[in-house]
């Protein structure tokens, strides 16, 4: 599938088949991950892979939109370490690129995902940081959930220009 195939076909997928992901698959994710850009190359991301299901069944009650993580093979939760920052601050544009990274090699590897922010709510950092007992330096930014969908998806074209101006906007 070719880039701008697979950009249009990515969606927010929430329902998955039983069929577990391969390690292959979760490496690839996970790679292109790490080859999004940041702030001064200082790569802030950190990433826990979970795949048990009782995990990812508490990780359904970090906020009312997480219910998909229940019937997910894996999930994935992307966290900004602040210790790596380079340029304060910038690690949740680092760490966005690096999620969108990972929805596109999941469409790529004919997976679905869906991305449940976490971050900036107080009580769903708070949750995701004690469920998954991360370093007080580690800001949980999304959990992505993903596994094979139940449903195919189509490439759209949502291309709007009223959103476009050329130069200025007034």
């Amino acid at each position: 599938m070719d880039a701008l195939t697979v950009i249009r076909t990515r969606r927010s997928v929430r329902a998955y088949t039983d069929e577990p992901v391969s390690e292959e698959h979760i490496r690839t994710m996970l790679g292109a991950a790490m080859t999004a850009p940041s702030a001064g190359n200082g790569q802030p991301w950190r990433f826990v892979v979970v795949d048990d299901p009782a995990l990812l069944e508490k990780a359904a009650t970090l906020h009312p939109y997480a219910g998909p993580a229940k019937k997910a093979p894996l999930g994935i939760l992307v966290c900004g370490d602040l210790n790596a920052e380079k340029f304060p601050g910038f690690w949740v544009q680092d760490c966005s690129a690096a999620i969108q990274n990972l929805l596109l090699a999941a469409v790529a590897c004919d997976l679905g995902a869906v991305w449940l922010g976490l971050y900036p709510l107080e009580e769903r950092v708070t949750a995701a940081q004690k469920l998954f007992g991360l370093p007080e330096s580690f800001i949980p930014l999304a959990f992505v959930c993903v596994g094979h969908p139940r449903a195919e998806q189509q490439p759209q074209d949502r291309y709007d220009e009223s959103n476009v101006r050329r130069n200025r906007w007034a």
